[in-house]
């Protein structure tokens, strides 16, 4: 299928810097990822991290995805929406785009795809390794 690109979006949590070497780490990479997305026209969201029990949890960050899909439907800026993620919190507005009559494809990937993505997305593509080896950085 042929698509015009109308936007490129990426969502993430907001690192920040707690003082250690570890999150400074995180922080330090983190910018040099959003300068490359900048340099290659996609645009960011930022969430936020939460960190509870060591680990780091995103925030946010399904909102602002769920948000600006029903926009993109609303405002009638696409017909196709293309859909990154197995967050099923995602769910219900996956459920109103389709009931307006837009198209949502799930991207996953083949040895851990989200069953409930793909029964209620339009369309599913699961990617195998192979697939994405090609764009993997080689050390």
């Amino acid at each position: 299928k042929k698509y015009q690109l109308v936007s490129t979006t990426y969502y993430v949590g907001r690192v920040r810097t707690d003082g250690s070497e570890k999150s400074q780490h995180m922080f330090n990479q983190q910018r040099k990822l959003l300068a490359h997305l900048r340099k290659h026209n996609v645009k960011y969201s930022l969430g936020y991290l939460l960190k509870s029990d060591g680990k780091f949890h995103e925030k946010g960050v399904d909102v602002n995805m769920a948000l600006d899909m029903l926009v993109a439907t609303y405002e009638n800026l696409c017909d196709h929406i293309i859909l990154i993620s197995s967050d099923t919190d995602l769910l219900p507005a996956i459920l109103k785009v389709k009931n307006k009559g837009k198209t949502v494809e799930y991207v996953g990937f083949s040895h851990q795809a989200s069953l409930a993505m793909i029964a209620n997305c339009s369309e599913p593509t699961l990617l195998k390794v192979d697939d994405i080896k090609p764009f993997l950085a080689h050390s």
